[in-house]
């Protein structure tokens, strides 16, 4: 029987490599995976352990000690230089430092960070251009901040201190931010530490690093250390450093791992569905074979294990494959990475042991697991059977097994999403619905078979009268074996319905999002701080009011207090009123809000269990306590603090406190291009306050999603491509199930274009069904994700991208029919008849 097996396999070398295929795709995007994020964190781990290798031990701040703010004083510093063994000791300096770009204004959406660099070996900062500074009027530029302003070794920058008073600068070098994410996302500028601690405002410092004299280990040094120091710090060795930021990435590489991995897993359940129907088809063809066998004393276990054996081999074969492609989809993947910029170590890819175990294991235990079903049925065939002219088709019944299943998962699916959109949205909203869903597509599997006949009238009745006969024949064969037709489209279903719930998820959260803007208040400009802690002047408001192109002009601020009923703090806040501002509320009216009165927001209004009517106290500086009547509870999207009073009870309550965003709309007629010219005329005395309007914004926003559908759409689209592999490999195999009777057909006047013709429609019917059933399910999946995720949401179907899924899923289904319709009009009339 293994002969026999083997002998089979190297007889069929085609149907081998298209099953092998399939599960190949599946191991490899696993593998790939596994490469990619295995070789950052080793290039990451790599990088601190170097980085660390300058450093004997840190001391840190307890994290609950100092929240954001250094807590390491320079009183600390001295005790651990004054510690015996400790040949030098440095503190390092991080706070705010707003770069001024050559526009005159702070560089970027958020502040670029102040960071010292000590001298000597302490310093773990890598300059690629230039040299460290030296003198307090030096100063360094990480490489990309340098790059995308426009700056070079030499220049003259400004850099505002934590007063917002300018400074001047040499640049005298430039560096690589390395793995400190924050940087690479802000930028940073770096001086020597007096000036580090003079710009940042900083009084202490973040980290302090020490080097061991000679002699001295790093444990030692640390126990001497952290007897220094005392309690409420965290004194670490080099190594242990190392380890813990390494550690720490890994967190964040482990969040890339899950998310791919998910799409692995896609992959796999559609190769395992490929697989199934492959082994069926090839069990169901190869009766009278397997019946021969048993006429001459092969037993039903022989049978069955040289299925599991054949199965076994193309699974082992398929993931040494799945592992060769999985390497160099990582390799590109990295080669991707690196070429746009992406902050990542230069580490060759490679293959670990464990990634090799799993893929062997995976590919092993999904093509043996899928093929023991067609195993067994295998171990039925009668030794009868061999005397049959021509294998029978199996005629597919719809048990009541299979209806009661279905109706179970239907019901239990539809009454678990209802449930979830019921509730309010939120992440556990999101997770009950996608249980709801997939309750639901197994309901549809579990249909398959049964909706398969009606589906293939529909998706074939325009083919059927446009090609003739042959379409005909083509959707009379697509409706002969439901199971297997079944089977074939389900995969490419799946493909399609999560392309068509992302593409529905992204459409509707845009329209929806959109018209709760406009529906609040169509700003068309928005002023606030690069720093979003950082207050406006009030006088850039007044100033805009002055200005004939703007209207609208609504200025907030805002501070904390405490309520009378406990120590925690609330946001207190006020508007100016403007024409056409009329902020959203749950209940009460805007107009009511005057001296001695409020508006609270609605989660603040439940967590006090107030409403319209009651009366609050609040605890100012200024006015001391407060008794508010609440006259309004405002909707979270109104954009109003937890409690808003009238603009001048809120200056007796807090002083005159700056605005903290500003939003502006132009006036009727005025060209918004010379609008936004007399905004920015207005801000740019103040270099940090930053102007963004409302068709940046949402550019920006259509912009993120629309570069994660096309990342997510082509993630999935492996899962297509192992459908679409599918789809040949069942018509590849259909085409030799059906040798005769195309021979039979030809013999009666079909000719060779023909039957092709015959089974390219026979393929478009098989997508449209799978693309027709993935379309209709992934609106409703996305339907109800999208109701999880906000309120009053505005269903947006995109119509071009939908159809766009069911033409190219067609168009696929064809051009995996070439092969096989080309073999099977090239087959000898004669001697197909013969081989029955």
């Amino acid at each position: 029987m293994l002969r026999t097996t083997l002998a089979g396999l190297r007889a069929h070398r085609l149907r081998l490599l298209l099953t092998s295929l399939a599960i190949a795709l599946g191991v490899g995007f696993i593998a790939g995976t596994f490469v990619l994020t295995d070789t950052i964190e080793a290039g990451f781990t790599q990088k601190f352990a170097a980085a660390a290798d300058r450093i004997d031990v840190a001391v840190l701040p307890l994290p609950d000690s100092g929240g954001g703010a250094p807590v390491l004083s320079d009183a600390t510093l001295e005790k651990i230089r004054a510690v015996e063994g400790v040949a030098d000791a440095q503190g390092l300096v991080r706070g705010t430092s707003a770069l001024i770009g050559k526009d005159g204004k702070a560089a970027g959406d958020h502040p670029t960070v102040g960071i010292s660099l000590p001298e000597g070996a302490l310093n773990r900062t890598s300059i690629v251009s230039g040299t460290a500074p030296r003198t307090a009027k030096e100063a360094v530029l990480d490489e990309g901040t340098a790059r995308t302003r426009g700056f070079r070794v030499g220049d003259t920058i400004a850099v505002l201190d934590s007063e917002n008073v300018r400074h001047e600068f040499t640049l005298v070098g430039l560096f690589d931010v390395g793995l400190d994410q924050e940087i690479g996302y802000s930028g940073a500028v770096g001086y020597t530490t007096g000036t580090a601690r003079e710009m940042t405002g900083q009084r202490g410092f973040r980290e302090v690093d020490v080097t061991a004299a000679e002699g001295v280990s790093q444990e030692t040094l640390r126990a001497s250390v952290a007897a220094a120091v005392g309690a409420g710090h965290q004194v670490k060795t080099g190594e242990r450093y190392a380890a813990d930021l390494a550690k720490a990435n890994g967190a964040s590489s482990e969040f890339l791992t899950l998310g791919l991995l998910l799409f692995g897993v896609v992959a796999m359940f559609v190769a395992a569905l490929v697989i199934y129907n492959t082994f069926n088809i090839l069990v169901a063809q190869r009766t009278r074979e397997m019946a021969l066998l048993r006429c001459i004393g092969a037993t039903r276990g022989q049978v069955f294990g040289s299925i599991v054996l054949e199965s076994a081999v193309v699974g082992l074969l398929s993931s040494v494959l799945g592992l060769l492609l999985g390497y160099g989809m990582g390799a590109g993947a990295l080669a991707v990475l690196t070429a746009v910029g992406a902050p990542l170590p230069s580490v060759a890819a490679s293959l670990t042991p464990r990634t090799i175990v799993l893929g062997l294991v995976i590919g092993l235990t999904v093509t043996v697991g899928a093929a023991l079903p067609p195993a067994r049925s295998a171990t039925r065939v009668a030794p009868i059977a061999a005397l049959r002219s021509q294998a029978e088709e199996q005629t597919f019944r719809a048990g009541l097994v299979r209806m009661i299943f279905a109706a179970l998962f239907l019901v239990s699916g539809a009454g678990i999403t209802a449930a979830g959109m019921a509730t309010a949205p939120g992440e556990s909203a999101l997770v009950v619905v996608m249980a709801g869903c997939s309750l639901i597509f197994l309901a549809v599997l579990t249909l398959g078979p049964v909706i398969v006949k009606p589906l293939s009238a529909f998706a074939g009745w325009v083919p059927a009268r446009l090609f003739g006969v042959p379409g005909r024949l083509a959707v009379d064969n697509s409706r002969r074996n439901p199971k297997r037709s079944a089977t074939t489209t389900v995969a490419l279903t799946v493909g399609v319905t999560l392309m068509t719930v992302i593409s529905v998820l992204t459409g509707t959260i845009r329209v929806t999002y959109a018209h709760q803007l406009d529906e609040q208040f169509p700003i068309d400009y928005l002023v606030r701080s690069q720093d979003r802690s950082s207050e406006l002047p009030r006088a850039i408001a007044e100033d805009l009011r002055t200005r004939p192109e703007l209207t609208a002009v609504v200025a907030f601020r805002s501070s904390t207090a405490r309520l009378a009923t406990g120590d925690e703090k609330y946001e207190v806040g006020t508007f100016t009123p403007a024409p056409g501002f009329a902020p959203k509320l749950d209940a009460g009216s805007v107009d009511r809000l005057v001296p001695g009165t409020a508006l609270v927001a609605d989660h603040v209004a439940e967590r006090l269990k107030a409403g319209v009517g009651d009366r609050i106290t609040v605890r100012t500086p200024k006015a001391g306590a407060v008794e508010l009547s609440i006259v309004g509870v405002s909707d979270q999207e109104s954009g109003l603090s937890g409690v808003t009073v009238p603009e001048r009870e809120f200056d007796r309550y807090f002083g005159e406190v700056g605005d903290s965003r500003v939003i502006v709309n132009h006036s009727d007629g005025v060209d918004p291009d010379r609008a936004l010219m007399a905004v920015e005329a207005a801000t740019r005395p103040y270099p940090t306050a930053k102007v963004a309007s409302s068709t940046e914004v949402r550019g920006e926003f259509d912009e993120a999603l629309d570069m994660m559908l096309m990342i997510i759409t082509g993630l999935l689209g492996l899962a297509v491509l192992i459908s679409l592999l599918g789809i040949a490999n069942t018509l590849s195999l259909s085409v030799h199930e059906r040798t005769r009777e195309s021979a039979l057909l030809r013999a009666l006047g079909l000719t060779r274009p023909q039957l092709r013709r015959t089974l390219s429609v026979e393929a478009l019917v098989l997508g449209l069904i799978g693309a027709l059933v993935g379309v209709v399910l992934g609106i409703g999946f996305g339907w109800a994700a999208a109701r999880t995720m906000t309120e009053n949401v505005i269903l947006q179907l995109p119509v071009p991208q939908i159809l766009s899924f069911v033409a190219l899923s067609g168009l696929a289904g064809v051009l995996a029919a070439v092969l096989p319709a080309r073999r099977a009009a090239r087959a000898s009339v004669v001697g197909s008849l013969a081989s029955g």
